[in-house]
């Protein structure tokens, strides 16, 4: 069946990762996939993760099949991080919210429903984006387009290309925004831009998508949430595809959820009743234990104090590597203001490298760094960040 057909190329990042593996130079990091790593440079279980899953270990009485959108809990407690407890989307039950796996798997079910309500729609995705978006959304079947977002030169939003790209999205068009930590820049907009762009949503009648991978890695899990809670005072709909992989250490657990926000209560209704049917062909009903980890955390107010203060010292070890990087570089006498990795948000930077730089690093120094020069700065530690850094400054003199 497949001696005349050619292998697939690698993914551009996990295969980057597959590469890192097989080196076999001792000083070999890794500032390429997207995980969190400690100071010890391991992607560790959280404490209360592992409370929780002692709480479910005594008292799980089945391993039977969760409902098509997974445990009601769980939703529940999804919508509250999303808009907040008090939230009038809650009272108002204008919200469908169903377990997903991963935040991968809610952008391909919500790339499926929209498909068929939408079939001649386009989905518009910020340049850049994350690369799998783009696999994501083609292979649901539809045709991409680009809205301005980073300005390489300032290193910085460009925020009048956004609106100016937004502005002329076609009504019933899809656009792709990150909620937070955007992924590959690190550039986000802040609470007035929000206001803004959900404002534009509004008068021009595209259909919001909130990818939200990453919330708490920013500011906090509440001002995480400004993107989507602006759009939730519009009063339009829009989507919302939010992934624990990163703030609860869940990434083979494979925890996500996509949530359908609607005008009514009625509405969202209709919109879980196709969300369950379009779920159910394509993989019936969720994992449970990483959705009943999460529902276990987020229900009990000890565990979800626990789980905020362990959020915290990721999102503060990421930001001190951030500074250390930028200083590191200064200290050695790089040419350049590297002081825009510092104003970025959450795990990545677009660290202004080459290509030939980042294959230099790779190369020469065992330094692997995705094409384009985004960098997880959460692969740099105390004991790595030197050497990382005396390995940039001698790149850019070659």
């Amino acid at each position: 069946m497949w001696q005349k057909v050619e292998a697939a190329p690698a993914d551009s990042i996990l295969g980057l990762t597959e590469a890192f593996k097989s080196d076999s130079r001792a000083e070999k990091v890794n500032l390429g996939v997207g995980v969190y790593k400690d100071e010890q440079g391991s992607t560790p279980i959280l404490d209360c993760v592992k409370a929780a899953e002692k709480i479910l270990l005594e008292k799980e009485a089945t391993k039977s099949y969760l409902p098509i959108p997974g445990d009601p809990v769980y939703a529940a407690e999804v919508q509250k991080l999303l808009f907040g407890g008090d939230s009038e989307v809650i009272t108002s039950k204008r919200a469908a919210t169903a377990h997903a796996p991963g935040g991968t798997g809610a952008l391909r079910v919500g790339g499926d429903l929209l498909k068929k309500f939408n079939p001649n729609a386009k989905v518009w995705i910020s340049n850049p984006t994350w690369a799998n978006h783009k696999g994501v959304f083609v292979t649901a079947g539809f045709e991409l387009a680009e809205y301005g977002y980073y300005n390489p030169e300032t290193k910085s939003l460009d925020f009048d290309a956004m609106l100016s790209s937004l502005a002329n999205v076609p009504a019933g068009d899809i656009v792709l925004l990150h909620a937070c930590c955007h992924n590959p820049s690190g550039v986000d907009l802040d609470a007035e831009q929000w206001k803004k762009v959900a404002a534009l949503g509004k008068e021009k009648g595209w259909i919001p998508f909130l990818d939200f991978a990453y919330q708490g890695f920013g500011e906090s899990v509440e001002s995480d949430r400004c993107g989507v809670v602006e759009f939730a005072a519009t009063g339009i709909d829009f989507f919302v595809a939010s992934s624990f992989s990163k703030n609860f250490g869940l990434y083979n657990e494979r925890t996500g959820a996509l949530t359908i926000v609607s005008p009514s209560a009625d509405d969202s209704a209709v919109a879980m009743s196709h969300l369950k049917t379009t779920i159910r062909v394509i993989y019936s009903n969720p994992p449970a234990h990483g959705g009943l980890v999460v529902a276990t955390i987020l229900s009990n107010e000890e565990l979800h104090q626990q789980w905020l203060a362990e959020l915290a010292v990721m999102r503060d070890r990421i930001k001190a590597m951030r500074v250390a990087l930028v200083d590191g570089l200064a200290s050695r006498g790089v040419e350049g203001d590297f002081s825009y990795i510092t104003a970025q948000r959450g795990m990545f930077s677009f660290s202004g490298l080459s290509d030939a730089i980042v294959g230099w690093l790779r190369d020469n120094k065992a330094i692997y760094v995705v094409g384009g020069g985004r960098i997880n700065l959460a692969g740099l530690t105390k004991s790595n960040i030197d050497y990382v850094c005396d390995a940039i400054a001698e790149a850019l003199k070659v």
